[in-house]
């Protein structure tokens, strides 16, 4: 959800700033633009769609300059047309880029219009460039301007901030939206993910809550906090290599991360396996202590991490012997919850600036939950600084607004986290270790599934013309039908919803007829007998299956109305994830086949950094 790129340089940074928009595309986005400073004086280029239609401006009419900022808008306040566009100015007298929202901004527009200031767009980050511009005329420095103006802005930023009045500087600030400073050579960057300037360094500082940063010519970067005290903040060199941002020889970025599977789970399992057991100090050194006085689990997260923490529920329950609830961020934040003593609260964000996720544990930590635990996939992020605990899923950058590889590494973390929590023992019935055994094979096996994707691409020609599905699943796989549904609509625009297979005759076997495909997963576990039962009444009804099933289970598909593809068999608690790869590939062939745009699905953004 909207990007920012900065630059100070003794370069033209054109190239820089648009190279980096482009690395932000994943992000969700409906305009582009891009501010330079160009013989002391505020040039800028704005274009509606996609990043190419900036470019084609800056072909036509360059944008050279040592310092600049650069924006891609995903439309809050006013329709993506191009006065609505970033960067906005204050007649010239400066510039800025904001991602968030800012609450009160319709106040700070009347007092703005009151003084004489005309708004030329339907943006809330107007106010910001207007009030930037009068105070800079009663004589405050740019660092000064901005300082001063934050303090009067309610809800959520980041900005980046240039003025004529001083040519060689760009300031940063942060409010509850990521923001990161790009260390280079005798220059400075500014971005709001280190994605987006890992062609020019890959050291980083990752701003805090209230951080305010001054870049300058010549590599000069000045932290203070939001008490305006002069601070420095660790350089982080960035873990993940630039080739993440490629797709290399796959046609689409998803189709590479539903690939990488093995490789990433593998990852996030190395160094955290015992022979039999998990390694719970994998978790932090202070986890033993927390998961020893840990009495019941309360799980938060948005979109695909809300599956994986409904999963999460079932292992937790059946294997650690732990009651959990599982809620939506958004929800959670604005009720009144109980907590009973002992309860671990964990959260879910691949990016961790997930603005609910982020403010719902915010607002967890007066409630008197025994410690917090975050599990993501940003090691730099908000969400693994304010927890007490994290773990890393270690999926590397996830560039489709689809997400797959981060759930299935979301799902490893908490299968680690079931067991580590795990306090039977094998006299009592416990499974550690088969688990931690299945959890070994576990990425040969997905390698497995994966080699059945021409099968899985035949199948997807029978959605070709269908405008809804249904998918089932039985216990833990009713989250995974959810994220099938899920992902099936994303991409293909597909009406699809998930049921638990149990629930068909209370409403959803109405929907059942010739039109409607229906898929389900099938593993081998103890609910089979009942899941071919629901999969009979789909049949009586005219509907047409699609089974994913286990190898080992015998459902027939010797008729024109149900077709089967067996996946290799595994233990039980790991079958989860396994079934999730080939939902993930039906869904990609599936809207391959309409023409979606596959990475960049309308209307939705990949980090979802406001309410």
């Amino acid at each position: 959800m909207c990007g920012i790129v900065a630059a100070v340089a003794q370069r033209n940074v054109q190239g820089i700033l648009l190279e980096g928009l482009k690395r932000l595309e994943y992000r969700g986005y409906d305009s582009a633009g891009m501010s330079v400073m160009r013989d002391d004086t505020l040039t800028r280029h704005r274009a509606v769609g996609k990043v190419a239609a900036l470019e084609k401006c800056l072909a036509e009419s360059p944008l050279p300059g040592r310092a600049g900022i650069a924006h891609t808008r995903w439309a809050t306040h006013g329709k993506p047309v191009e006065a609505n566009a970033h960067p906005h100015h204050s007649d010239d007298r400066v510039a800025v880029v904001h991602n968030g929202i800012i609450e009160n901004f319709e106040a700070l527009k009347q007092e703005l219009e009151t003084d004489g200031y005309a708004f030329t767009s339907d943006t809330d980050t107007e106010v910001i460039a207007h009030r930037l511009a009068a105070t800079l005329d009663d004589g405050a420095t740019l660092f000064e301007a901005v300082q001063h103006s934050v303090r009067n802005l309610g809800g959520a930023y980041a900005l980046g901030v240039m003025s004529p009045k001083e040519p060689d500087v760009v300031i940063g600030a942060r409010q509850g939206s990521p923001l990161v400073i790009g260390v280079g050579i005798d220059e400075a960057f500014l971005a709001s993910d280190p994605l987006a300037l890992l062609q020019v360094t890959d050291r980083f500082i990752y701003l805090e809550e209230g951080d305010l940063v001054e870049l300058k010519n010549g590599g000069h970067i000045h932290i203070v906090d939001r008490d305006g005290r002069a601070v420095e903040r660790p350089v982080q060199i960035y873990e993940y290599a630039d080739g993440a941002a490629s797709k290399g020889d796959y046609r689409h970025f998803m189709l590479k991360e539903i690939f990488e599977q093995p490789a990433v789970i593998r990852d996030a399992l190395e160094g955290r396996l015992g022979e039999s057991s998990v390694l719970a100090e994998s978790f932090g050194p202070d986890a033993p202590a927390l998961f020893a006085k840990t009495r019941q689990i309360h799980i938060i997260a948005c979109g695909t991490s809300y599956h994986a923490g409904l999963v999460a529920r079932y292992w937790l329950e059946r294997y650690a012997g732990v009651p959990v609830q599982v809620e939506v961020a958004s929800e959670f934040r604005y009720r009144h919850p109980v907590v009973a003593e002992g309860t671990l609260f964990v959260t879910l964000s691949q990016s961790g600036e997930t603005a609910d996720t982020l403010a719902a544990l915010r607002f967890a930590k007066g409630l008197g939950y025994a410690g917090t635990l975050a599990i993501c996939n940003v090691p730099g992020s908000s969400l693994v600084r304010e927890s007490d605990l994290a773990l890393m899923t270690r999926a590397g950058p996830e560039i489709g607004v689809a997400s797959t590889k981060a759930f299935t590494t979301q799902l490893v973390a908490l299968m680690l986290l079931t067991l580590a929590l795990d306090k039977s023992t094998e006299a009592t019935g416990s499974d550690q270790a088969g688990i931690v055994a299945a959890l070994k094979t576990l990425p040969d096996i997905c390698r497995r599934v994966l080699a059945l994707d021409n099968n899985i691409e035949t199948l997807s020609q029978a959605f070709a013309e269908k405008h809804h599905a249904l998918f089932l699943g039985r216990g833990a796989h009713f989250p995974i039908a959810l994220e099938g549904a899920l992902k099936l609509k994303e991409i293909s625009y597909i009406h699809a919803e998930g049921y638990p297979a149990g629930e068909l005759k209370h409403g959803p076997l109405a929907l059942v007829d010739s039109e409607m495909p229906v898929i389900s997963v099938a593993p081998n576990d103890a609910l089979l007998e009942k899941l071919k039962s629901n999969l009979q009444e789909v049949r009586a009804r005219g509907g047409e299956l699609f089974v994913f099933a286990d190898e080992n289970v015998g459902i027939d598909d010797s008729e024109d109305d149900v077709s089967v593809l067996h996946l290799p068999h595994v233990h039980e608690a790991v079958a989860p994830l396994l079934y999730t790869l080939p939902l993930q590939l039906l869904s990609y062939h599936v809207a391959v086949l309409k023409g979606t745009d596959v990475d960049q699905p309308r209307n939705l953004a990949k980090s979802v950094t406001v309410e």
